[in-house]
């Protein structure tokens, strides 16, 4: 029954089919279709179990217009299930523009999806070892099985270079797990091409990582503070299989949250202006999204309150905040909208950023049609024609035509109270889908109220998910 859902949510007519991809309205006149607070979601990525949606996930894509989410932890459910917790978080999302949804697929200890339908993919070392022609061909496949799944980026491949195996020994976020392509520049910059490409031939994005590099460090930057990697310098040629992804054109680049004491001591390069403009927009050319690592647990910034993790990203050339954890996406998402409204310099660069972003959409057909006025979609992947859905096996679907627009639920900033959701309830733990309920026509427009249904998911889907003791590398 599961797999049967999935299928009906998950149409050949979703996001990033290329058969069936309308014509889009340009990232900047859909910009400007959008009020500030929703601008500011558009930057904001937050996490959610593969195994379910949280309560917290969702009242971020509701009511706090978050445009991205990533699939955390692991399953081994199979595609199935997977795609049903894509389709949840899609038809929560009331905005005309798509979700954007991510999970970690590089492989070996890092593969968040698993099971049915899903090959078991070696780890990056292994993957060096193959030629770079067979490589492409393989992450054709795991790409494709991606696509079915409804994902839409791969934060992968891993580009950092670990000198020796002697070094990955004392490696903790790169080498330990076996995560590199290889143990020089050369080797990791022709399979790391070789991965997007694959990613690519099967439709789907990739987000290369982590600039400029974690294999010359020894603690990871997920679980240990101050974390500083003192021989990369600018210009390095350890950057190289970043220049070489951003040639092929990589859309996505994620930051590390290392501190490069040699070209600038006094900022992790996730809060570096030296690094993110100079070397990143100014040497490599990249013209793409720039992400962060995990701002939301990740203890090398923890020294910062949540707020400013993601106003010191964006400040510093930053596009899209990627925080795991749902439950400090409030306080982040507060932060940065505050400082919008109130300095006009920092406005415009979060709508640099959202531009950026919505270029990364794009390409997967995520935005809303040319002709479509506000408060209506071309999309179809979420149910329309009901003013209630309910996630589970009785769920009913409307789909008119994918050219056709469709009423959407709109609104502006988040509203103080969250209904459904409480402080209680909006943790990483409570895994939820969702009623919800709102207007089905543009006329009129208001936030729609979402309200998590715990029995509903537990009726849906069976299975456990494996979530490693330590904490999961990303």
């Amino acid at each position: 029954m599961l797999v049967v859902l999935a299928a009906l949510l998950l149409t050949s007519a979703r996001p990033g089919s290329a058969a069936a991809a309308p014509a889009q309205r340009p990232p900047s006149d859909t910009l400007a279709s959008m009020s500030l607070a929703e601008q500011v979601g558009q930057v904001f990525m937050v996490g959610t179990p593969a195994t379910g949606a949280t309560a917290a996930a969702l009242d971020a894509v509701h009511s706090q217009h978050v445009g991205s989410v990533i699939l955390t932890g692991r399953s081994t459910q199979g595609i199935g299930a997977a795609a049903h917790v894509v389709a949840v978080m899609r038809a929560a999302d009331p905005s005309p523009v798509g979700l954007l949804v991510a999970t970690d697929q590089e492989g070996g200890a890092v593969q968040v999806l698993q099971g049915s339908g899903y090959s078991a993919i070696p780890s990056a070392l292994t993957q060096g070892r193959s030629s770079a022609t067979q490589l492409r061909r393989s992450a054709g496949t795991w790409g494709s099985q991606l696509s079915r799944t409804g994902i839409d980026l791969d934060l992968a491949p891993v580009l950092g270079t670990v000198p020796s195996p002697a070094a990955a020994r004392r490696n903790p976020p790169i080498g330990v797990f076996d995560r590199e392509l290889g143990f020089d520049p050369g080797t990791v910059a022709s399979h790391g091409v070789a991965f997007t490409q694959g990613m690519a031939d099967a439709g789907e994005l990739t987000a290369v990582k982590h600039f400029p590099g974690l294999g010359r460090v020894s603690g990871n930057t997920d679980t240990t503070a101050g974390v500083q990697d003192r021989v990369t310098v600018r210009g390095d040629a350890y950057t190289e299989p970043f220049a070489a992804a951003v040639r092929a054109g990589a859309p996505v680049l994620m930051m590390s949250s290392a501190t490069y004491t040699k070209i600038d001591s006094g900022h992790p390069a996730v809060f570096s202006r030296a690094i993110i403009e100079n070397m990143v927009r100014h040497d490599l050319g990249f013209t793409g999204a720039v992400m962060s690592d995990d701002l939301g647990n990740a203890k090398q910034v923890a020294y910062l309150p949540p707020g400013q993790r993601a106003v010191r990203f964006i400040q510093a050339g930053g596009d899209l905040v990627l925080t795991v954890n749902a439950a400090v996406l409030p306080a982040m998402y507060d932060a940065v909208l505050a400082e919008a409204r109130t300095d006009a310099t920092f406005r415009r660069q979060v709508q640099e950023a959202a531009i950026h972003v919505l270029d990364v959409k794009r390409r997967r057909g995520l935005l809303p049609g040319p002709s479509c006025p506000r408060g209506t979609s071309t999309r179809s992947d979420r149910p329309q024609g009901t003013s209630r859905w309910r996630a589970g096996p009785s769920t009913t679907t409307t789909r008119p035509p994918r050219s056709a627009c469709t009423s959407t639920s709109t609104g502006g900033a988040r509203p103080a109270s969250r209904p459904g959701v409480t402080a209680e309830t909006s943790t990483p733990s409570a895994e939820v889908p969702a009623t919800c309920s709102g207007p089905s026509s543009p006329s009129t427009p208001a936030v729609r109220r979402c309200a998590p249904t715990p029995s509903v998911w537990a009726s849906t889907v069976s299975g456990t998910a494996t979530t490693p003791g330590w904490a999961a590398p990303r």
